[in-house]
């Protein structure tokens, strides 16, 4: 294939755009906040699961105070009721029957009023419990909304750049004939380059010194061929520095 001289020499520019594009593809996908909010995220879930956790701990409490709330309720009205019986009874057998119940009713209502208090007390450490862990998940969600927004600008900066860096080489490409930037394209998208600079026999491409006798078929091209790169396989572009 032949090209002008200048056409070739673009050809570093527009690669030079492309390394850009791929440097700034790097780093928006290895943006230290990225890693640090794939990372962050282990733990928020980890959190809202803790919390979720306690807060059924909790619920199951508050279920079993209600009922225990009700057992005394039940307790208490049959004492009060007993007590007016007990009140108006004449019956010797009677008053002996309510006040043995009396007795066992007084009991129960101790032992489920203990109970209470217990369910109470299991009830304020799984709060404090729930607490601790509802302001952890509240400190990970504020420092993963700054990280979000200090990632979300970086990706700005970034795109911006690309959004330039792409208009620059667009304009590259079209000062460039089609048939060479399909080359360019198709050695660049194998090999991951697409043309380099020869200088003092040095390709840039592969950044060794090319043998002698590629040297010598380089030296024997016309000023216009376009030439490849024997160890990379990019288009050699040949300047004044090639020193041939």
């Amino acid at each position: 294939m032949k090209a002008p001289i200048t056409e070739q020499r673009a050809l570093l520019d527009l690669q030079a755009a492309d390394t850009r594009l791929d440097q700034l593809a790097h780093t928006a996908k290895t943006l230290p906040q990225s890693l640090a909010l794939a990372e962050l995220a282990k733990d928020v879930a980890r959190s809202r699961a803790l919390s979720a956790s306690i807060r059924g701990e909790l619920e199951d409490t508050k279920v079993e105070i209600g009922r225990v709330e009700s057992d005394v309720e039940v307790v208490a009205a049959r004492i009060a009721r007993d007590r007016e019986r007990l009140a108006v009874s004449s019956s010797p057998k009677d008053i002996q029957g309510l006040e043995h119940e009396l007795a066992s009713l007084l009991k129960r209502q101790s032992d489920l009023e203990d109970i209470e208090l217990t369910v109470m007390e299991r009830q304020e450490e799984i709060d404090a419990r729930f607490q601790a862990a509802a302001a952890r998940l509240d400190e990970l969600l504020v420092t993963e909304k700054e990280l979000t927004a200090d990632r979300d600008d970086k990706l700005e900066q970034i795109n911006a750049e690309i959004a330039l860096v792409t208009e620059r080489r667009a304009r590259i490409a079209s000062s460039i004939s089609a048939e060479l930037v399909a080359l360019y394209d198709k050695q660049r998208s194998r090999y991951g380059i697409g043309a380099a600079l020869l200088t003092r026999g040095v390709s840039g491409g592969s950044h060794v010194k090319l043998h002698e006798s590629d040297l010598a078929v380089i030296r024997a091209a016309a000023p216009d061929d376009v030439v490849l790169d024997p160890d990379s396989n990019c288009i050699l572009v040949r300047t004044e520095e090639s020193g041939l």
